[in-house]
């Protein structure tokens, strides 16, 4: 599976700051320190349906984490999946009536075009779950040989009690996690499993579903939280800089995922920070598809909303807050995106080196991107008030918004 067209990322002097995120796992900030090549694995779509504003915040702070660390010279290898093969996709499939091949594969040509359009830096690798599944198999059938998996009805499931360290990246009690397994895609009350937290690993074939040949496993399709495992594990290997995804990943997709890991490989941790985006809400509830409350990134755009002011609402919020969709929000981010081109389309202005530092200074505290355009907000009101000398100023202040915040000017 392809990705989507990279934009260019402007050349900055100097060099910017090691990233200082909060990690899920140990609930604080962790300093990372990457090889020369720093490795994230983001979760992706399920297509279905199009990208809407909580997509859109998730993969905005993943490119921000990617922007920091090219500022740092360093490469970035980062990989994407797309669960093109799942229950909510089959089932909105039947629900119109579609081939749900056709649906995944329309939907996520339009997440694509989102993507471009909203200057999202594309993966390394993007790759859909039916095309790892040849790579899935034989990890389900190491898990079961293994003793860490076993066959209910020709299902297959992971037993978490195989991992010492399960339960290490969301820190939740067996309570909390049994109600957010029910919510989010698990069966914990199913009868005969080992612990009613046990994830499938692998669906043995239902009428009228799509199904695969599993080897020894049989005909069948893969659980969610494996074939994000065999996609990391391919690409990235063990000990990754950075898992991400939206905070209702952390349980049970991170936390599972890990766990498949490290009994697969006998080490730990899968990922050295474990990053989780907030989620955005839309009349008092999180923007989600089942509740069909979304706003849709296409949409704003054949509405003829700039892209950039969709990127700069989204900037407004700190990466990891909750933060409502309104739109006044969306207004301001208009507003702020022609004060700041009208700054940065004059001749001269106020020196910007300070400003560029301050924005890597934000950034690699935590992504605090509210701080970052803050920062642009004061250059401004500089450029509007006093003016300035330095003819070059303006066009440091556009290649850094554009490399840093990815806001072309």
């Amino acid at each position: 599976m392809y990705a989507w067209p990279a934009s260019e990322v402007p050349a900055l002097p100097g060099q910017g700051r090691d990233l200082r995120i909060h990690d899920t796992a140990t609930e604080g900030l962790v300093t990372l320190d990457p090889g020369p090549v720093a490795r994230i694995y983001v979760c992706g779509i399920t297509p279905y349906d199009a990208t809407h504003m909580g997509h859109a915040a998730t993969y905005n702070a993943f490119d921000l984490v990617q922007r920091v660390w090219l500022d740092t010279k360093r490469q970035v290898h980062y990989v994407q999946n797309v669960t093109d093969v799942d229950d909510p996709l089959l089932e909105r499939a039947q629900r119109d009536d579609i081939d749900w091949v056709a649906l995944a594969e329309k939907e996520t040509a339009l997440f694509r075009e989102d993507m471009t359009a909203l200057r999202m830096l594309p993966p390394r690798h993007y790759i859909g779950a039916v095309e790892a599944i040849p790579g899935i198999v034989p990890l389900v059938e190491r898990l079961r040989d293994a003793g860490a998996a076993y066959e209910l009805d020709g299902d297959i499931y992971f037993s978490v009690e195989s991992d010492p360290n399960f339960g290490k990246v969301s820190n939740l009690d067996a309570a909390a996690m049994r109600v957010l397994s029910a919510e989010r895609g698990g069966d914990p009350e199913r009868p005969g499993k080992k612990n009613p937290l046990d994830p499938m690993l692998w669906m043995a074939a239902r009428a009228g579903e799509p199904s695969w040949d599993g080897g020894s496993l049989g005909q069948g399709r893969p659980g969610w939280h494996i074939e994000c495992v065999a996609i990391a594990l391919d690409h990235l290997g063990m000990t990754f800089d950075v898992q991400g995804g939206g905070s209702d990943l952390a349980f049970p997709h991170h936390e599972m995922g890990a766990s498949h890991a490290q009994v697969l490989t006998g080490e730990f941790p899968m990922a050295k920070a474990y990053v989780h985006a907030g989620m955005v809400g839309l009349h008092g509830e999180k923007m989600s598809k089942s509740k069909g409350n979304l706003v849709f990134v296409s949409r704003l755009r054949r509405d003829g909303v700039d892209p950039a002011a969709i990127r700069l609402t989204l900037l407004a919020h700190h990466y990891r807050a909750d933060w409502e969709w309104t739109d006044q929000v969306l207004q301001d981010a208009v507003d702020r995106l022609g004060r700041w081109r009208a700054a940065v389309s004059r001749p001269d202005g106020p020196d910007a080196e300070a400003l560029v530092e301050e924005i890597r200074v934000a950034l690699a505290n935590d992504l605090d991107a509210p701080a970052a355009l803050a920062a642009v907000d004061r250059w401004v009101t500089r450029q509007d008030t006093e003016g300035g000398t330095d003819i070059g100023a303006p066009g440091v202040v556009s290649r850094a918004v554009d490399a840093l915040l990815g806001v072309a000017l």
